[in-house]
């Protein structure tokens, strides 16, 4: 629940989800005391990072505030739109959250259902973004442990993840393409090519 709550995208705004976390945190700090090393560890990481993981929270208030302005409505409702989005649309509750919505907001409605789809599309859930980076840089930090090098290693990582083409992504754009063509649009050369190392040579079958 607390998962649900605090850290999903479609979820309440920020100041309600600062003070769930840190509810969280205040009950794990009851109980460091039965499991000091572990508990106490997970609770001063989760307290340190708390504005950077409900980072995301405040910019989705944002964005439903402007779509409340932009088509009149109040922002609860709003709110209560982009709560609808945690049920799955083949879901009974889905649809009887829909119609009350639709009655209660009127003709914004699908509008305001679009405006929201968006805004939660076009946020991205920081803490997911973390875990994303650390298990890709994990294989490569723990496998190659004894190499040296510390910032200038870290910075051959960045160049090969930022040049590296996507061999498949949910985004059909993105297939084929590496994130600096993706921000650039523009093409470049193998990111082994662009390190010196010649053109590529086909396979030999």
């Amino acid at each position: 629940m607390a998962r649900r709550d605090i850290l999903s995208l479609a979820g309440p705004d920020l100041a309600t989800r600062q003070r769930l976390f840190d509810f969280v945190v205040a009950e794990l700090q009851q109980r460091e005391a039965r499991d000091l090393s572990r508990t106490g560890a997970y609770r001063r990481a989760l307290q340190n990072q708390r504005d950077g993981l409900l980072a995301f929270a405040g910019l989705l208030d944002t964005k439903l505030d402007a779509i409340a302005r932009t088509h009149n409505v109040a922002r609860h409702l709003v709110r209560e739109v982009c709560m609808l989005h945690r049920k799955s649309e083949t879901s009974s509750a889905f649809w009887q959250g829909w119609n009350r919505l639709l009655a209660r907001i009127g003709r914004p409605f699908h509008g305001v259902y679009a405006a929201v789809s968006g805004a939660l599309h076009s946020t991205p859930r920081s803490s997911s973004l973390v875990e994303n980076l650390n298990s890709r840089l994990r294989v490569y930090l723990t496998n190659r442990r004894h190499l040296k090098g510390g910032r200038a290693w870290l910075g051959l990582l960045q160049f090969v993840f930022n040049h590296r083409r996507f061999a498949r992504s949910r985004c059909p754009e993105r297939t084929g393409k590496s994130p600096r063509e993706l921000m650039s649009r523009k093409p470049h050369d193998h990111w082994l090519t662009l390190l010196g190392f010649g053109p590529l040579q086909p396979q030999r079958t």
